[in-house]
């Protein structure tokens, strides 16, 4: 059912997870960062439409139906074949990746997202060209009128040039209204810099709220009224594919329950106050230990989260 009225966007890859543990033959599972935070509101009660690249291939059509099974609006470019991205599980379930991407958005309106009341990129949409530089014009198109959210989600194995990269995401942090990045992310973005200096920089340049994950330390923020920890929430982790979306997902589903939209959080003096986003980062650490307590990218429906992970 959805829960509002407002339109979200979510833009970036989806492909299929080539997923590999090392007792059993490998799985194929439809995922993508951006497609697992699209999966993730769809199973929270939104409608959000997700701005993406398939091709008519038997994985793009596994991937379309995977969408919409959990409400998600499927805006695809045509591709000539559907990306994937081999995930190598080790034994305390952490994944590494290896991708066959394909990644533009060529032919695609932005006029198609401009009832959107939030934009969320990120991944490797927001820095693989040509579709990277698709990704920022339409930033650029939509945000003057919508909040935007922004995960950088880095994949070394993708990158060839780390320089250009990393402008790539200080240009982005510097639009979005709302940052949220791993302590992975941060320490590859900036080597050997201390996760909450670099959050509270990220925050004076733009965003009203930047969210550093730690894994098993919770996560942090950082706001114009200070900083703010909360604790993980226990689980038996099976793996960790998806946790970091699922996060994300119920970041953007607890922006938009409270209003914060981007006049508000904008503004001067405006911003979610603490008590209200403590609430939220409780939610989403809650719905990421469901996700790792499951195999894959499985996020939560609203069911799952009245009780907390097992």
């Amino acid at each position: 059912m959805n829960q509002d009225a407002a339109r979200i966007v979510i833009v970036g890859e989806s492909l299929v997870d080539i997923v590999h543990r090392a007792t059993e033959p490998p799985v194929e599972i439809p995922g993508g960062s951006p497609a697992n935070v699209a999966i993730t509101l769809g199973r929270l009660g939104r409608t959000p439409a997700l701005v993406t690249r398939l091709a008519e291939d038997e994985r793009g059509s596994r991937v379309r139906r995977w969408l919409r099974a959990s409400g998600v609006e499927v805006v695809a470019v045509s591709g000539a074949h559907t990306s994937t991205a081999e995930a190598h599980l080790d034994s305390a379930g952490a994944a590494r990746y290896d991708f066959d991407i394909e990644w533009d958005l060529d032919g695609f309106d932005a006029s198609d997202v401009a009832d959107a009341a939030l934009v969320h990129v990120g991944s490797i949409a927001a820095v693989l060209e040509p579709g990277a530089t698709h990704v920022s014009e339409l930033i650029g198109a939509v945000r003057d009128r919508a909040t935007i959210t922004y995960d950088p989600n880095v994949r070394p194995a993708l990158i060839s040039h780390p320089a250009a990269v990393r402008r790539r995401v200080d240009e982005i942090v510097a639009l979005a209204d709302i940052v949220k990045a791993s302590d992975d992310d941060v320490r590859w973005l900036h080597p050997g810099r201390d996760v909450e200096d670099v959050a509270r920089e990220w925050h004076a340049r733009g965003p009203a709220v930047v969210v550093v994950t730690l894994g098993a330390d919770g996560a942090l923020a950082v706001t114009r009224d200070g900083v703010l920890r909360i604790p993980a929430e226990p689980s038996a982790v099976v793996d960790t594919v998806g946790a970091g979306d699922t996060f994300m997902g119920a970041l953007i589903d607890g922006v938009m329950s409270v209003g914060a939209a981007s006049a508000a959080l904008r503004r001067p003096g405006g911003g979610i106050p603490l008590p209200s986003l403590r609430h939220i980062l409780t939610r989403c650490a809650r719905a990421a230990a469901i996700t790792v307590s499951r195999r894959g990218a499985d996020p939560p429906r609203l069911a799952d989260l009245a009780s907390p992970a097992r």
